[in-house]
């Protein structure tokens, strides 16, 4: 199964500035991280950002938080138990109307409130806030794509763990370029070229 751009959402968890100095690896996990809210945007893709108790750790880089559509302020480690769900699949808005309203059959469809279905997932501290945001994600029958070169831990050792535990439990583990060409598809896209210039 391809990603389709057209089903995906991206989640860009916690690349706060007092928390980023200590992950692993903290220029290449952002600057991926960077690259994908840049490549959501050209794909027309919604993008959604978080961040833990930023009254300590301080907001999201700039650079990034400007990609966000929205950045869900919480304390909970994960995401979903502060109303990221509803974010991601609002609730269906209740037919109005009254007797003198349309019949059925000629009022315009509701759309659905699950059309991207799809979220992809990338942030810090992968075996905490990401870790949990992702498994509450499943439970709530999203398919989740975690995107691994944009994930980050203190050390390398519990980073790996929350991707294996996270492949367990369902998530499929992809990289930044995966995302890029899945969602292009082909070369022939008119945003290949902007694309391209990202990846390289």
């Amino acid at each position: 199964m391809l990603l389709d751009a057209a089903q995906s959402q991206l989640v860009l968890v916690d690349y706060q500035t007092r928390l980023l100095p200590v992950i692993f690896e903290s220029d290449w996990v952002l600057a991926n991280a960077v690259r994908l809210g840049q490549l959501a945007r050209l794909m027309a893709v919604p993008v959604w950002g978080t961040e833990q108790n930023p009254s300590k750790l301080g907001e999201n880089v700039a650079e990034l938080r400007a990609l966000c559509a929205q950045t869900l302020s919480k304390m909970h480690f994960s995401g979903v138990e502060e109303g990221l769900g509803e974010w991601l699949r609002p609730p269906a808005k209740p037919v109005t109307g009254n007797a003198r309203s349309l019949p059925k059959h000629l009022q315009k469809p509701v759309a659905s409130a699950a059309e991207r279905n799809t979220v992809l997932i990338a942030g810090c501290e992968a075996h905490v806030c990401l870790l949990q945001t992702a498994l509450d994600l499943l439970e709530d029958e999203f398919e989740v794509w975690v995107v691994t070169d944009a994930c980050g831990s203190r050390t390398e050792r519990n980073r790996d763990a929350a991707f294996d535990r996270l492949a367990g439990a369902g998530a499929e583990l992809v990289t930044t370029e995966m995302v890029a060409f899945e969602w292009l598809r082909s070369a022939e896209h008119p945003a290949f070229k902007s694309v391209q210039a990202l990846i390289k």
